[in-house]
């Protein structure tokens, strides 16, 4: 039931919607699988395209701790200032401009049924027809007792922040397949995504569990099945096609971003001022961030993750030529090109943030072989082939202090290798 390229790429052209018609995906090798590749000049500052995914789920435990965001797309709820009083657990923080704000709290829904809040009536119809119907707990919603909340609380139970990963998102693939018409479609969408040997999905499962994974995944698996069930998809519940369905979402899920201080911020960085008043609203923004990163430490966002079919194209680089971000407070992927792509180049990004690029080549094949399972054999890593496979005393101090490089997200925009 595999889908083709031809039907990965329709798909991706219709629900992207302002996608260039300037990619192709293709076979790269039995070691890499497909690929992205330029069919046009594309320029340095081009988005490439912009697609949504198949499923996106927000985190379980960011939900619990308030950080508010549609149910649907992941868009922050909060004011940027409700935002900046929450991070910085100061009531009464005031932020200048308050105008640039983009958050329409007079187009927020929630569902009659269950309450779950979305940015807009888009969100909240585009939901019903697709899943929620399925997962709507009605006004069972606070019941612990309720399978869907039993689900989630077990997970809650074995996935700690900082999260990579979420079982709702698999909650989502089956509803999404439970209320399809064209269950095959969907079917073949999802199968789709790369795939990995039992061994592989074991090493995946145990990064996301932890060393009693094989007893969490057994109670994961039993919840699961009682909470969804599905005749059409019965190979997903057998402890073997669940293991390979954890995999699918660890290993092709790509992290998901939101914030509507980001969106202040960045539209206060656009504003033409006099010389002493940016110094005075950077000066103001700069302790703002300190005074969050005081009280709140690194979680900023509200974050979650999705299955994007043209983005899990897209292979690593040490050296990417584009890049990935969330720029309209949404789960509105864009893939920008960071240089020129000369037609028939292949597109990469990174699997790795921008400190990690600049670790040795074995710090980097480290990182890329424990959370991806794949070694990295892209240019800078071949220029770099004839140096020690030790890390130098600098990063072997900082890895001491580190602990596992768990900051490498698991669920961050893999594809086949």
């Amino acid at each position: 039931m595999a889908a083709s390229m031809c039907d990965v790429f329709s798909f991706c052209m219709g629900v992207a919607g302002r996608a260039r018609v300037s990619v192709e995906v293709r076979f790269v090798s039995s070691a890499k699988g497909k690929g992205l590749f330029a069919t046009q000049l594309i320029r340095k500052g081009e988005t490439i395209f912009v697609e949504q995914p198949l499923v996106a789920a927000q985190f379980l435990w960011n939900a619990l701790y308030q950080y508010r965001a549609c149910d649907h797309c992941l868009r922050a709820l909060e004011k940027a200032e409700e935002n900046a009083q929450r991070l910085t657990g100061k009531p009464g923080q005031v932020l200048p401009h308050p105008e640039l704000c983009t958050v329409r709290k007079d187009l927020h829904q929630n569902c009659p049924h269950c309450q779950v809040m979305y940015c807009s009536a888009e969100c909240r119809l585009a939901a019903a027809e697709q899943y929620h119907q399925v997962l709507c707990p009605g006004p069972s919603q606070d019941d612990p007792l309720h399978p869907l909340n039993k689900l989630q609380e077990a997970w809650r139970s074995v996935h700690y922040p900082p999260e990579t990963a979420s079982i709702m998102l698999m909650a989502r693939m089956v509803a999404t397949v439970k209320q399809a018409k064209d269950k095959d479609r969907w079917i073949r969408l999802f199968s789709q995504f790369c795939n990995k040997t039992a061994n592989e999905e074991e090493e995946i499962v145990h990064k996301l569990l932890g060393d009693k994974f094989k007893g969490q995944l057994d109670l994961l698996r039993r919840l699961f099945t009682e909470a969804l069930y599905e005749e059409a998809l019965s190979q997903w519940f057998t402890p073997d096609g669940f293991r390979s369905l954890f995999a699918l979402v660890g290993t092709n899920g790509q992290g998901i971003g939101t914030s509507s201080l980001s969106q202040w911020v960045h539209a206060c960085d656009a504003l033409e001022l006099k010389p002493q008043d940016r110094e005075q609203l950077d000066a103001f923004i700069d302790q703002l961030y300190k005074d969050i990163e005081a009280a709140t430490g690194e979680f900023l966002n509200c974050e979650g993750s999705g299955l994007f079919v043209l983005q899990s194209c897209c292979n690593h680089s040490c050296v990417p030529n584009a890049e990935t971000s969330f720029p309209e407070n949404n789960f509105l992927l864009h893939v920008t090109a960071l240089e020129d792509i000369k037609p028939g180049e292949e597109i990469c990004i990174s699997y790795l943030d921008c400190c990690q690029r600049e670790r040795s080549r074995h710090s980097r094949h480290k990182i890329l072989r424990e959370n991806y399972l794949f070694i990295c054999s892209c240019p800078k890593c071949l220029a770099e082939a004839d140096e020690p496979n030790v890390t130098s005393e600098e990063e072997e101090e900082e890895e001491e202090e580190e602990g596992e490089p768990e900051d490498a997200e698991l669920g961050d925009e893999m594809t086949d290798v």
